[in-house]
């Protein structure tokens, strides 16, 4: 037995030689007949050495790289098959061969390249198997090609003869095998499987995924046919409906069609017959091309925006002055001269409206447009509304803040994809009357870059003897803008450009100083925050005045009352939540205790003044585009050498006004009794809040007065603030802002303030509470202030 063995471990396949051939992108399977070209030399030469010296017999692989030229044994694949060359045709300097695969070989080694292949190889045996697992995997590859010959799978000729007279299974497995569409590295690991039921198997694994790939691609190719032909239908009905439609209408006839809503609308405008003619030419265009043209949508959606504008339409203007009176005082505590200004304007409009109805002439006009110019928070917008209440007409707003393109304003022109109107026209839409009152909020804060300035088209949209004819560019055609009531507003006017600014009536709001926030809060802000955070009366105890003025002083820093409003907000909410959570009822929220633990420590104290009378530190007053303001000057003198030092982050004007300040000082120190040696001292004036930018000349009055109440170590009484311009001579200029400077300084708890003589004719416009806590003296020399601080 153990001899028996050995002689049947040294039993090796038997190694032949024979011409190769390697093929490029495709896998020759046995018993599968097919046509090849050869071209390359050393392939020719093998086929033609296998033709003349072989018995026609040849082996045939596949390289694992078509790309390369002249393969080495590395680059084909190891197992190839034995093939007969049943006839060869050169054509061209190429050769055409048909050949047969006959088995599975091995290849060894690679004996030879130059002038042809030669390889070493054994053959593969045949592996036997339980024939019923062969003959199952048999029938469901049939089964399977039967399927694929029923969905139109094609086969080649030679195959489908061999095939029909009836073939192994292993043969069959490798028809298929070589007529699937899989890439070559899948099909040499069907050649490479020697097993005849795991190549069935896998042969029918791919032929189904074909299938399934083949069965996708149909349902995608009918769906896309059907689109196509719905198309064509859709085409052919719509082109026969519009001729239908054509001549119903040359007949005089309503052809119902989707048109005619459009056609209706545009005959009943109120526009010139230019106009309507233009709109009419518009819609022919749209019934010729139909709607599936890839213009048809755009004229459409221009027809639609066009018929919904409200071409004729005027809300009744009922200007009356008692009504007006009652409705501003109803939404709005205070601003009393701001109220009085718009009255005024009012009383115009119903004056010229008794003029123009003796002469039968239209009713509906406007004087200039008004602009509201102050704080956040202080009612522009609010304000805007109740006119447009007190007038009986529509109110529209649009926000300008941020715009930088014209076409926000003028629309797009129809040339481009997504063009719309621009905001005034949408205003006009959206009021369905021509003579809204149309508020343009934040014109201060317009932008602009390489798309055009939207203040500039602003020009003719606010200019009364231009928006007669305002021409937006998606429309297309002019629009009456001459009975709009525009109102714009704005925090800053000086960031308005002049030519706009010409066309505007300013009318300017000041904050309001602590005894209207009061009001405010208690009349306004309180029932409104109840009733936005969900509570009753009975939910909470009724807020008494000295806690309303306690938030006001103690959680609020503001011109206006927005902040004030979210602190009510804040306590309400907190309320709200104690409410659900401990289930009592009513909260007391005149608590100090509960109050502090709901709005936390405060914010503010009582006032913004020093806390004690110090020498080189005096209280100046500031505005700002948000109301007035305090800031204090500090001077620090110091050995050096004559130097003047400047902190603060102060602009070029505020940096003159030291140094014009320090010029005077130095001028007059006899006369001020100052014995300093400006040649051997430096001076630092500097201003805190050094982060925050300051300019302007209206300091210069509080800087002399820090510098010689350091250079005389006298202090300044804390409750003393002034404003005004310092000249080398000492005047004292006009100055702006005084109102909004004065109800800082009231806020502050300032007691004396020195304004400039020129000023004094302002004081009217100062609201009587602060006039009652602030002494106001006007001063045209800086000597009068020198007299009142520095000499007892």
């Amino acid at each position: 037995m153990e001899q028996n063995s050995n002689e049947i471990t040294t039993l090796q396949p038997v190694r032949k030689v024979l011409p190769l051939i390697p093929l490029r992108n495709i896998i020759l399977f046995p018993s599968v007949e097919t046509s090849l070209f050869f071209g390359r030399k050393e392939s020719m030469n093998s086929l033609l050495h296998a033709y003349d010296n072989t018995n026609k017999l040849v082996i045939i692989t596949t390289q694992k790289d078509s790309r390369i030229d002249n393969p080495g044994i590395n680059d084909l694949y190891n197992v190839g098959v034995l093939a007969k060359i049943e006839h060869v045709l050169q054509t061209d300097g190429n050769l055409h061969a048909i050949v047969k695969g006959i088995s599975r070989v091995n290849i060894v080694n690679l004996l030879k390249t130059d002038p042809l292949f030669l390889a070493e190889y054994v053959d593969l045996p045949i592996i036997p198997e339980p024939l019923a697992e062969v003959q199952q995997s048999s029938e469901t590859l049939l089964s399977q090609l039967k399927k694929a010959f029923a969905m139109g799978r094609q086969l080649d000729l030679p195959a489908m003869m061999q095939l029909s007279n009836g073939v192994s299974s292993s043969d069959l497995a490798d028809q298929v095998a070589f007529s699937l569409d899989a890439k070559i590295s899948e099909k040499q690991g069907l050649l490479e499987t020697l097993l005849v039921s795991q190549r069935l198997k896998a042969v029918t694994e791919f032929l189904i995924q074909e299938m399934k790939i083949a069965d996708l691609e149909r349902s995608i190719e009918e769906k896309t046919q059907e689109k196509f032909n719905t198309g064509i239908k859709r085409n052919v009905l719509e082109e026969r409906k519009r001729q239908i439609e054509k001549e119903l209408k040359r007949l005089g006839q309503s052809s119902g069609g989707e048109f005619d809503d459009l056609e209706k609308k545009i005959k009943k405008l109120n526009v010139s017959k230019e106009i309507r003619t233009k709109l009419k030419k518009e819609l022919d265009r749209l019934m010729e091309m139909g709607s599936m043209a890839p213009e048809a949508s755009y004229i459409k959606t221009y027809l639609e925006t066009i018929v919904e504008l409200p071409f004729g339409k005027y809300s009744k203007s009922d200007v009356s002055l008692s009504k007006a009176t009652k409705i501003l005082d109803e939404d709005h505590y205070g601003i009393k001269d701001v109220k009085e200004r718009i009255l005024e304007y009012l009383a115009v409009i119903q004056l010229k409206n008794k003029i123009k109805t003796k002469k039968n002439e239209d009713v509906s006009g406007t004087a200039n447009i008004l602009c509201f110019i102050g704080p956040p928070g202080v009612g522009k917008t609010s304000l805007g509304k109740s006119i447009a209440k007190a007038l009986g007409r529509e109110f529209v707003r649009a926000s300008l803040g941020g715009i930088r393109d014209e076409a926000e304003i003028r629309g797009h022109r129809r040339t481009y994809v997504g063009a719309m109107p621009g905001r005034i026209i949408k205003g006009l839409k959206d009021a369905k009357t021509m003579n809204p009152v149309f508020m343009l909020d934040e014109v201060d804060k317009i932008g602009s870059d390489y798309r055009g300035d939207p203040s500039s088209a602003l020009l003719e949209t606010l200019d009364p003897e231009q928006n007669r004819e305002f021409n937006d560019h998606y429309i297309d055609f002019p629009v009456d803008l001459s009975k709009v009531f525009f109102i714009l507003t704005g925090n800053d006017i000086s960031t308005i450009p002049g030519p706009l600014r010409d066309r505007l009536e300013i009318i300017n709001f000041s904050g309001y100083t602590l005894d209207e926030k009061f009001n405010i809060a208690k009349k306004y802000l309180v029932k409104k925050e109840l009733t936005a955070n969900g509570l009753t009366k009975s939910d909470i105890t009724e807020v008494k005045d000295e806690t309303l003025k306690y938030i006001v002083e103690k959680y609020t820093r503001e011109a206006g009352v927005r902040g004030l409003d979210r602190t009510i907000s804040s306590l309400f909410r907190k309320a709200a939540k104690k409410i659900v959570t401990d289930k009592k009822t009513p909260v007391d929220l005149n608590n100090s205790a509960i109050l502090k633990k709901f709005l936390g420590p405060e914010k503010f104290t009582t006032t913004l003044k020093g806390k004690k009378d110090e020498a080189g530190v005096s209280t100046g007053l500031a505005w700002t585009s948000v109301g007035g303001d305090i800031l204090f000057i500090e001077v620090n003198i110091m050995p050096g050498k004559g130097q003047l030092i400047l902190t603060g982050k102060l602009g070029s004007v505020m940096k003159e006004s030291c140094q014009a300040a320090l010029s005077f000082v130095r001028s007059q120190s006899k006369e001020f009794g100052i014995k300093q040696d400006f040649h051997k001292i430096d001076i630092h004036i500097h201003v805190p809040e050094g982060a925050t930018p300051k300019d302007g000349p209206s300091a210069g009055g509080a800087i002399t007065t820090a510098l010689v109440s350091a250079l005389k170590n006298t202090p300044i009484p804390k409750e003393i603030g002034m404003t005004g311009e310092i000249t080398l001579r000492g005047n004292i200029l006009e100055i702006g802002g005084l109102k909004e400077k004065s109800i800082a300084a009231h806020r502050a708890g300032l007691k004396t303030i020195f304004i400039p003589k020129d000023n004094e004719k302002s004081l009217v416009e100062i609201p009587k509470e602060v006039k009652k806590d602030i002494k106001f003296i006007p001063v045209s020399h800086y000597s009068e202030i020198y007299k009142k601080i520095f000499v007892k």
